[in-house]
């Protein structure tokens, strides 16, 4: 009985820090992404927001949907933003971009990556500068993350544009 006992006192404490050191590599291998449209009817010079859900892989595979509970000090280490349709548009037509996550009802809004030095040429893919002053447990802890992007066009469109964000994060266990 007693080598039983201490046999669990050893192995549970493992087991357990064993859990939140693997959800702390899981959350940091998949990154949340969002798909956030530009319309054509934007102008120039003007300040526009585009909002949408955040998703992670990760989430598929836990009960509730979210297994957070286990990390601590969640960061962003890479936010990268892509256009999508058309698959060639110039993120150069865009002036500046700021991205903002919160919960889904608005709350504790975090600025997490910026970009406004863009340059006319850049091309369908631009890596935005990462503001990681906050930690964003208690974001990811939520079921849906709301991903608010801030933007304001150097020229006109002329088309619906659709652009893929994805915001790579550093997680640590939880302790």
């Amino acid at each position: 009985m007693t080598k039983k006992v201490l046999y669990i006192s050893i192995v549970l404490p493992l087991f357990i820090s064993a859990c939140s050191m693997l959800q702390s590599i899981v959350k940091s291998t998949f990154p949340y992404t969002a798909t956030l449209m530009i319309p054509a009817s934007a102008q120039p010079d003007k300040s526009y927001a585009a909002v949408s859900l955040a998703t992670s892989f990760d989430q598929s595979f836990s009960k509730s949907g979210n297994n957070a509970n286990k990390v601590s000090e969640v960061s962003i280490i890479s936010a990268k933003l892509q256009s999508t349709a058309p698959a060639d548009f110039n993120l150069g037509d865009l002036k500046s971009v700021k991205v903002y996550m919160s919960k889904e009802d608005e709350k504790d809004e975090v600025l997490v990556a910026s970009r406004t030095d863009i340059i006319p040429g850049t091309g369908n893919v631009m890596t935005l500068d990462i503001d990681n002053s906050h930690f964003l447990d208690p974001l990811v802890r939520e079921r849906d993350i709301r991903i608010k992007m801030v933007y304001e066009l150097r020229k006109k469109t002329g088309v619906d544009v659709s652009v893929h964000l994805v915001l790579g994060i550093n997680a640590y266990p939880a302790k």
